[in-house]
């Protein structure tokens, strides 16, 4: 029977101090994200003008070029971090990150500098997506390599400060949208959106720049080619992570479709949508903690799993609920319901993703594993969702999708118990 590791104050110092470190980092990035979907309306108004369905379709276009190029960042940052370090990955990546908000807040639109707009909107896309692609796997390797006990716990935080993203982008987008005119939102209000995320980013560079690298790093046998070790040795278990990713990543893009949604489909207002997703970002914030705690003492796929088939379950009844009583109340509910999947699947998820790797690969692995399926699964989701409603005329398809993608995810977790196993 392996023994409880035994963990001194400074080691649970140093864990706290990682989920700071980290999760300033993790808020900033999911911040833009998730306001870049609830300000779709505006994004469409200012750099692509026009009515229909293909103004929409170019704006979620350029909200999955960061998708695109994730998997390049992951694969560049991923190895960088393998070979020299947590702590060097993390300030890189929160300062490409700061950088492409930054570009996005000054940018003048269509009406400016005409097609220049779009071209500067996907370069600033373009730079968030490399840095994107070198947090999660950079971050949660530096959670888990610090803690000493409660490694599930400790990398939850992952998805609490995404919790946090959520709250803080749905209400901001919420209290503008309530109290501007939309040509006010469309001129300058959804630019204070995203200038107030730019406030994290240099406190979150300068926690991390201050911090030592991890125990585990230091003490572990290094590769000069971590991905050639990568694929060869390890390709079963990035596999796995790969379709582990599908459940986490579209319970969020699905949060962020919704707004467009809400106000194209279903004919309710433009910040319909808000309520629910600021209920569904506490819910993750507060409950993703209390899941890794469970995760800890069952093990992550014991938790997962059931998650899963729940999600397969209730994702098309969900919608079938919601778009034959299309109200704020009924989206509120659906909001929620997916930020207990959050809680209770992506929570225990970055501990799972981080023991299915040694640690010479640690951070490629899980970076390019979850780089693919976020640009796969979630990325493209409102574009292909977009699409597929557009098509078919069916206001379940959400539903639909979000259930084919659980079961995906089902598939990689019993993948991940058999591997885990035999570490």
């Amino acid at each position: 029977m392996t023994e409880t590791p035994v963990e001194s104050r400074e080691d649970k110092s140093r864990a706290r101090k990682a989920v700071v470190a980290a999760g300033l980092g993790n808020a900033l990035e999911w911040y833009d994200i998730i306001l870049f979907g609830f300000m779709a309306t505006s994004i469409t108004a200012v750099f692509y003008p026009g009515e229909g369905l293909s103004a929409q379709l170019m704006t979620w276009a350029t909200f999955a070029i960061t998708f695109v190029v994730r998997p390049l960042g992951a694969i560049i940052i991923g190895r960088y971090s393998d070979k020299h370090g947590r702590k060097s990955a993390l300030s890189l990546t929160i300062g490409l990150m700061t950088l492409g908000v930054f570009i996005i807040v000054i940018l003048p639109g269509e009406a400016t500098i005409g097609i220049w707009g779009a071209i500067g909107l996907i370069i600033a896309r373009i730079i968030q997506g490399i840095s994107a692609g070198g947090e999660f796997g950079s971050a949660t390797a530096f959670l888990t390599e610090n803690a000493k006990r409660g490694k599930a716990y400790y990398a939850s935080f992952q998805t609490a400060t995404q919790g946090i993203s959520m709250f803080l982008a749905a209400g901001i987008s919420w209290i503008l949208s309530s109290a501007l005119s939309e040509e006010a939102l469309h001129s300058w209000g959804w630019r204070v959106a995203f200038a107030l995320g730019l406030l994290i980013g240099p406190v979150g560079w300068y926690i991390r720049s201050k911090m030592d690298d991890t125990p585990e790093f230091k003490a572990a046998e290094k590769t000069d080619n971590p991905l050639r070790v990568l694929l060869s040795e390890n390709f079963g278990r990035l596999f796995s992570a790969f379709l582990i990713i599908a459940m986490a990543t579209i319970s969020v893009y699905l949060i962020t479709f919704l707004p467009q949604f809400a106000v194209t489909n279903l004919g309710l207002d433009a910040w319909a949508s808000f309520p629910g997703a600021v209920v569904a970002g506490v819910i993750t914030l507060i409950g993703a903690p209390f899941a890794g705690r469970l995760a800890d003492r069952v093990g992550p796929t014991t938790v997962m799993i059931p998650t899963t088939i729940v999600g397969i379950i209730v994702a098309w009844p969900m919608f079938i609920l919601l778009t034959a009583n299309p109200s704020i109340g009924v989206l509120t509910l659906c909001e929620a319901i997916v930020g207990l999947f959050m809680v209770f699947y992506f929570g225990p998820m970055p501990a799972l993703l981080s023991e299915l790797f040694p640690v010479k690969v640690r951070s490629s692995g899980m970076t390019i594993a979850y780089s693919f399926g976020v640009a796969i699964f979630g990325g493209f989701a409102p574009l292909i969702l977009t699409a597929l409603l557009g098509a078919t005329g069916l206001l379940t398809v959400p539903g639909f999708y979000y259930a084919g993608l659980s079961l995906l995810s089902l598939i990689g977790v019993i993948m991940a118990r058999k591997l885990y196993s035999q570490r």
